[in-house]
């Protein structure tokens, strides 16, 4: 199965993906579509597993995709630590219904506690 292309050029894919990833980290928790979801927590749960090996190249590789210092610091310092005993399934996507606009199904990706 293939990277849903979301209607985006591959860069501008990229970008959102990113810019998602970092807010998840953020906020712990983001609404949206459900097709960005599915996409976006695989890529979130690579992130997590770098941060819990914790060295500085692992750092790197997650500066690399990340686009924000203090939601890196987070990932590394608070979210990877409550993990260290779970081997994946550090995320979870919750359905929430139809957006009223235009009835785009939408969900929730969310850090379990």
């Amino acid at each position: 199965m293939g990277q849903a292309k979301l209607g985006r050029t591959s860069s501008h894919r990229r970008a959102l993906f990113r810019n998602m990833v970092t807010s998840l980290f953020d906020r712990e928790r983001i609404e949206t579509t459900e097709a960005k979801a599915r996409e976006i927590q695989p890529i979130a749960e690579k992130l997590v597993t770098l941060a819990k090996r914790g060295d500085l190249h692992a750092r790197r590789q997650a500066a690399a995709y990340l686009t924000d210092e203090d939601t890196l610091k987070k990932l590394f310092d608070v979210i990877a630590p409550r993990y260290t005993d779970k081997a994946g399934g550090y995320t979870r996507v919750v359905r929430l219904g139809n957006r009223r606009g235009d009835a785009a199904p939408m969900a929730l990706l969310e850090l379990i506690h």
